[in-house]
């Protein structure tokens, strides 16, 4: 295996290391909508033949860039990852605490089960043009994700809720954009079918079950205890 730097703001450093590669993986980031069209151009002609998109929550620029590119393509719509629930680390290892606005369900996805899918479509034939819906094995609330979380660190959690405008100033003292935690906030406000609905695409695609928010929470238990 070979290690290569680089950055896909800009996408024109890419050639070199694009150069013998016939598959390719994009994760549509922030800051990617500009310059991923870009890439995707400038990865099809240096020979890529094969692309899986982890989507950044629509069909947008970069993700219709992959779908027009007149190569095989497999789009990754996965819901919410189970990695955002580090967002609550600090506050439980301070306080034991976590604050959201809504306790709707969410069918979350263990991050590498994305990764299993996408090797599979990248390496397997017959996954070309595809949309897979990715969720875990189950649809939690958030007070019940804490459940788990405090049996994983053996501590009590609490939920303590907050208004929708808190959650989105929170969002922008981060960094992010009013336009952006707007959405991220809605999403969690409104959700949608898949979002709260169990998919089994990830055991039909990988051949195993879907691996469990306890088994991430178990994973990752010293993330969220006090004074780490």
């Amino acid at each position: 295996m070979e290690l290569v730097a680089g950055t896909h703001t800009t996408p024109e450093k890419l050639d070199a290391a694009l150069h013998g590669v016939d598959r390719l993986h994009i994760t549509v980031t922030a800051g990617l909508a500009e310059v991923g069209p870009e890439l995707v151009q400038r990865a099809v002609a240096t020979g890529v033949r094969r692309i899986t998109v982890l989507w950044g929550g629509w069909v947008g620029p970069v993700e219709q860039a992959v779908a027009d590119s007149g190569v095989e393509w497999t789009r990754l719509e996965a819901q919410e990852f189970m990695s955002n629930t580090l967002s609550w680390a600090e506050s439980i290892r301070a306080e034991g605490v976590v604050r959201e606005p809504y306790d709707f369900p969410s069918a979350l996805v263990h991050e590498a089960d994305i990764a299993a899918v996408a090797a599979v479509a990248l390496l397997d034939d017959g996954h070309a043009g595809r949309s897979y819906n990715l969720t875990g094995p189950e649809a939690l609330t958030p007070r019940e994700r804490i459940a788990i979380l405090s049996r994983a660190v053996r501590r009590d959690i609490a939920f303590e809720p907050i208004t929708h405008e808190q959650a989105i100033d929170r969002l922008m003292a981060t960094g992010v954009s009013r336009a952006d935690a707007e959405y991220v906030v809605g999403w969690y406000a409104e959700p949608s079918d898949s979002s709260t609905t169990v998919d089994d695409t990830v055991a039909r695609v990988t051949g195993r079950p879907a691996r469990t928010f306890t088994r991430w929470a178990d994973e990752h238990a010293d993330r969220f205890q006090a004074g780490e």
